[in-house]
C-alpha cells in the first residue's frame, strides 16, 4: 500500500485528468442514454406490442462483450473511430436496457384507479403523464439510471483501449508493465467511484420513494441541472484538447509505450507543437484503423508486421525489400513510412533457461521434438496474424500436448518462468528475457520476415508541419536493440515509468 500511495502523490495531476475524464465519460453517456431510453419507454408503454421486442434488442446489446462493441464501432463513420467518440456510443448502448427496462416498469406499475382518477379530473394524456405517471415512476427511472451508470463506471476503464482516457489507461499501463501498484492505481479510484455513484443514486431513489412532492422534484431538477452543466464542461474539454496537436499513438505493450512517448517527447523538443498521446490502443489493427480515419497522426509499426498483418502480403526474408515494397504500400494510401529507427524486433520463440540448457536446445527445431509433451502460450495476434502460429507450426512440424493458450503477451513471459505454459511468442527486445532467466531458439528455418522498427504517420499531417518529419527523421537509426532491451528492462523489471525512461534515452541521445 505504501508504494500505491508514493505512487498516487508522484502522479497527483495525471490521476487528476484521468478521474475527471472517467467522470464525464460516464456522466455524458448516462445523460445521453437516459435522454433516450426514457421517451423510447414511454413510447413502449403506449404501445404494448412493441415493448417486448424493445427490451429483446437492448438485451442482446448488453450481451456483447465491452471490447468486441469497441472494436465493432472503429470503423464506424461519424461515430467510430480512436477517442472519446466510440466510447461514448458504447456506453449509451450499454445504459439503455436499464434505463428502458426500469422506467417501463415505473409505469406500468402504477395502479390502474390512480389513472383513472386523473381521467375523471379531465386531465389529458400529456398532463397524465407529466403530473402523476412521471413522479410516480420517478423512483424507478432514478434506480435504472443508478444501474447504467455503475455499468458505465465499470465499461469506461476499457474505453481507455481505444484512446478515450480515463482510469483505464492505469490498468491497462498496469498489464503492459506486469505491475500491480499501477494496476491497483487506477482500479481502486475506479471502485470507489462506482460506489460512490451508486450511494448517491440510491440515497436519491429512496427519498424520491419517501417523498413524492415538490421538494423532490426540484432536486431532481438540481441534479439534472448540474449534470447538465457536467455534460456541457465536459464537451468543452474534449473539444479544447484537440485543435493543433499532433497526435501519437502506441499499441498495448511495454516497448510501445516506449516508443510512444520517445516520438511525443522528440515532436514537443524539437518543434514546440502540442503533442496529445493515445497510448495503449490494443493491437496492430486498431493503430493502423486508427491513422487511417485520422484518429492519430503517428505510430511506430513493424515492416514485418505491415507487411503481412497490415496489407496481407507473403512474408519477405531481404529487409531492404520489405522496407521498400511497405514504402510503397503506405504510400498509396496516404501514409507515409519514415526511415527505421535502428532495430530489428523479431518474434522471438522462447523456453526457460533450465530446460535449454538441461535438454541442450538452441534452435526451434530442437524445441519440435519435445513440443508434444509441451504447453504453449500465445498472444492474441500471434494466433491469428498470417506471419503467426499456424505457419510456424507449419514450417517446423509444431505440435503440442494441448492446444495453446491464449493470453495477453506480456503476461506470457512470467506463464513462462512460472511454469504455467513451456513455450511463447514473444518480442527479441523484450526486457523481461533476461530478467527471468529465459532462452530466445534461434529460427534455423527462417521463418519471421524481418520486423525493423519504424514511425509511420499521416502525409497530410507531414505536409502540414514539416517539422515533424524533420524531428522524426532525427531518429532514425539511433535506438538499437540493446537500447530497447534496456529501456524495456527498466519498465518491466525495475518498474520505472516509460515517460521517464524516455526522457532519459533522449537526454543522453
Amino acid at each position: 500500500m505504501t508504494a500505491l500511495f508514493r505512487f498516487w502523490l508522484t502522479h497527483q495531476q495525471e490521476l487528476a485528468t484521468s478521474v475527471a475524464e472517467h467522470i464525464l465519460l460516464v456522466a455524458i453517456s448516462t445523460a445521453i442514454a437516459a435522454a433516450i431510453g426514457v421517451p423510447l419507454a414511454i413510447f413502449a408503454t403506449r404501445r404494448p406490442r412493441l415493448s417486448a421486442p424493445l427490451v429483446a434488442i437492448a438485451n442482446v446489446v448488453q450481451t456483447v462483450p465491452s471490447l468486441a462493441m469497441f472494436g465493432f464501432l472503429l470503423p464506424v463513420p461519424f461515430i467510430g473511430g480512436v477517442g472519446a467518440r466510440a466510447a461514448l456510443a458504447v456506453l449509451v448502448l450499454y445504459g439503455l436496457l436499464p434505463i428502458v427496462r426500469s422506467t417501463i416498469v415505473g409505469i406500468t406499475g402504477i395502479d390502474p384507479s390512480i389513472r383513472l382518477a386523473g381521467v375523471a379530473m379531465g386531465m389529458t394524456a400529456r398532463q397524465l403523464l407529466r403530473q402523476v405517471e412521471l413522479p410516480l415512476a420517478l423512483p424507478s427511472i432514478v434506480a435504472g439510471v443508478r444501474v447504467a451508470a455503475v455499468v458505465g463506471v465499470g465499461s469506461a476503464t476499457i474505453a481507455a483501449a481505444i484512446g478515450a482516457g480515463g482510469l483505464g489507461q492505469y490498468i491497462y499501463r498496469g498489464l503492459s508493465m506486469v505491475d500491480s501498484t499501477v494496476i491497483l492505481a487506477g482500479a481502486i479510484p475506479a471502485a470507489l467511484l462506482a460506489l460512490g455513484v451508486d450511494g448517491s443514486l440510491l440515497w436519491l431513489e429512496r427519498r424520491l420513494s419517501a417523498r413524492r412532492h415538490a421538494r423532490s422534484r426540484r432536486a431532481v431538477a438540481a441534479a439534472a441541472a448540474s449534470l447538465a452543466i457536467v455534460v456541457l464542461a465536459g464537451s468543452a474539454l474534449w473539444a479544447a484538447r484537440s485543435p493543433a496537436a499532433i497526435v501519437v499513438g502506441s499499441k498495448n505493450f511495454t516497448e510501445q509505450l516506449i516508443l510512444g512517448e520517445i516520438l511525443a517527447q522528440t515532436i514537443e523538443r524539437e518543434t514546440g507543437l502540442p503533442v496529445q498521446r493515445r497510448l495503449n490502443l490494443g493491437g496492430t489493427l486498431i493503430c493502423d484503423r486508427a491513422l487511417i480515419t485520422g484518429d492519430i497522426d503517428v505510430y511506430v509499426e513493424y515492416t514485418g508486421t505491415a507487411l503481412t498483418a497490415v496489407f496481407h502480403q507473403p512474408a519477405a526474408k531481404d529487409p531492404r525489400v520489405v522496407t521498400e515494397t511497405v514504402r510503397g504500400l503506405y504510400a498509396g494510401t496516404g501514409r507515409t513510412l519514415l526511415p527505421p529507427l535502428g532495430y530489428d524486433n523479431t518474434f522471438a520463440i522462447l523456453v526457460r533457461g533450465a530446460d535449454a540448457r538441461a535438454r541442450g536446445l538452441r534452435t526451434i527445431d530442437d524445441a519440435a521434438r519435445v513440443a508434444p509433451q509441451w504447453r504453449a502460450g500465445f498472444g492474441y495476434e500471434f494466433l491469428e496474424r498470417p506471419d503467426g502460429y499456424t505457419g510456424l507450426a507449419q514450417r517446423y512440424g509444431l505440435t503440442f500436448r494441448s492446444p495453446p493458450q491464449v493470453m495477453d503477451l506480456t503476461l506470457s513471459y512470467r506463464a513462462l518462468a512460472s511454469g504455467q505454459v513451456d513455450l511463447i511468442a514473444g518480442d527479441a527486445t523484450a526486457g523481461l528475457i533476461k530478467g527471468l532467466d529465459l532462452v530466445q531458439l534461434e529460427d534455423n528455418r527462417r521463418y519471421f520476415p524481418p520486423y525493423d522498427a519504424v514511425p509511420v504517420a499521416r502525409a497530410a499531417t507531414l505536409l502540414r508541419y514539416p517539422q515533424v518529419r524533420r524531428a522524426l527523421e532525427g531518429l532514425a537509426g539511433r535506438i538499437t536493440a540493446d537500447d530497447m532491451r534496456e529501456m524495456n528492462h527498466a519498465a518491466d523489471a525495475l518498474k520505472q515509468n516509460p515517460a521517464d525512461i524516455a526522457r532519459r534515452f533522449l537526454d543522453r541521445r
